[in-house]
């Protein structure tokens, strides 16, 4: 029988719900479903209408995910498409409230060009913008920038943690006060109180400043989702939001506990560190409606190509998967391999396997085909229970939930599970902060780098 971990007071935590936009679902297929359209993942305006559905539902955040290379299936669904930053001003355009967060590699990009943009995006939204640090592991990818191969994972992860020191120096070069605007003595702004990164380490050199102020915010959020040692390492020392995937509150729990000790050891209090727990919903107005509606989903699911995928994050390329062998926590690899695959999704799947073997086939289903994440099906009440009883327990602070098809299935989520969880009293319903810290409890963060 599983032990839950003890439940935590939460008259004092607020559950934050981000959302991702990722097209046209979780179930990668899901274009081929009533409701969707192929080129949606190119079409603005169906990202305005999902971000104006999301802020009517006061989630906290959008979440958009990218990757600089074709993907790989692009044969059976649409990769990541748009540059996320782009795609987020414009579509954010006229919202109040809502959160954006866009991924941008730290393998594949320079230090001042991305502190530009996505300070630049923070102030477009009045200081509502975040940034999701991945380090870019796949060879597609590096063949784009004329590379052989990815580099290692610890020089991946060496190079992120000097990349994002850089950029957090070039989003604090500006005091509050630099920006003078005084008409009468035509003094615009006070070069004293703004400084440059002035960094020269192993792999950047960058004198800086922004010609940017402040964020309203005091920085863009950060946040980061890789779970290898250098992945929580970067996330102790810097992150503001960690994603996980988990598929039991015990895996969970235990990467909250591990990340608020690794904080605490770079000085840091702990409860500035938040966790997003990845959750794929299929949500109906009854359980049977849900059911029929995952497994028309399923149905979308081209099985030759995500059988080997699946065999490569699970490390048993040479095993000879089938769809039908049984899969047990003893078959997968036991240490953290250099190898391009998720350290936190094997975690999280050994867990689920422990508990009982699956065959490949039931995994695909279980992970919509894709990246490991927990899936729930059922009516709002019943994804709210899940949402409830992780929450309580103190495996994560709030979620990033991931539809399974994002067209439909972001409205019936914000219809029918955020109202239950209102009701509830765990999440907010409004919005009671002008920016996206605020809105996640963290407050405005103080620059480390002010001119003297």
């Amino acid at each position: 029988m599983t032990t839950l971990p003890a439940a935590l007071d939460t008259t004092e935590r607020r559950l934050h719900l981000n959302i991702s936009l990722l097209t046209p679902g979780h179930f990668r297929g899901a274009w081929r479903a009533t409701g969707n359209a192929p080129a949606d993942f190119v079409d603005p305006d169906h990202f305005r209408r999902l971000i104006r559905i999301a802020e009517r539902g006061a989630l906290t955040a959008v979440f958009v995910g990218d990757a600089p290379a074709l993907s790989a299936d692009i044969a059976h669904a649409p990769g990541l498409g748009l540059d996320p930053v782009v795609m987020l001003a414009h579509a954010a355009a006229g919202t109040s409230g809502i959160g954006v967060i866009a991924t941008g590699s730290s393998t594949y990009n320079d230090p001042y060009n991305l502190a530009r943009r996505y300070l630049s995006l923070d102030h477009l939204t009045g200081g509502r913008a975040g940034w999701n640090v991945v380090t870019t592991q796949f060879d597609a990818a590096a063949a784009n920038f004329g590379l052989n191969a990815p580099p290692a994972k610890d020089e991946r992860y060496r190079r992120a943690d000097e990349f994002v020191d850089v950029v957090t120096k070039l989003w604090d070069g500006w005091r509050a006060d630099a920006l003078v605007g005084d008409r009468t003595t035509g003094r615009f702004a006070d070069p004293s109180r703004i400084r440059g990164a002035e960094h020269r380490g192993e792999y950047f050199s960058v004198a800086g400043a922004l010609p940017l102020p402040q964020s309203p915010q005091g920085r863009p959020l950060l946040v980061q989702a890789g779970a290898s040692e250098g992945g929580l390492v970067l996330a102790g020392k810097y992150a503001d939001v960690v994603f996980s995937a988990a598929q039991t509150i015990e895996v969970a729990h235990a990467l909250r506990t591990d990340l608020r000790r690794r904080a605490e050891t770079f000085g840091r209090n702990p409860d500035s560190l938040r966790t997003s727990t990845g959750l794929i919903t299929v949500v109906g107005d009854t359980e049977e409606q849900a059911r029929r509606r995952e497994h028309e989903l399923r149905e979308t699911i081209p099985l030759d190509s995500a059988l080997p995928q699946l065999a490569a994050q699970l490390g048993l390329e040479d095993a000879g998967l089938t769809l039908d062998t049984v899969v047990t926590a003893t078959d997968l690899p036991q240490s953290d391999s250099a190898a391009p695959r998720s350290a936190g999704f094997l975690t999280s799947i050994r867990a689920l396997l422990a508990e009982k073997p699956l065959t490949a086939r039931e995994l695909i289903h279980r992970f919509a085909g894709g990246a490991g994440h927990r899936l729930a099906v059922g009516t709002g009440e019943q994804i709210a229970d899940t949402i409830e009883t992780w929450f309580r327990a103190g495996a994560t602070d709030g979620f990033t939930i991931m539809p399974g098809d994002v067209g439909t299935g972001l409205e019936a989520f914000v219809d029918q599970v955020v109202p239950e969880l209102v009701r509830r009293g765990l999440f907010a319903g409004e919005y009671t902060h002008s920016t996206l810290r605020g809105n996640l409890g963290l407050g405005f963060t103080e620059p480390s780098l002010v001119a003297g």
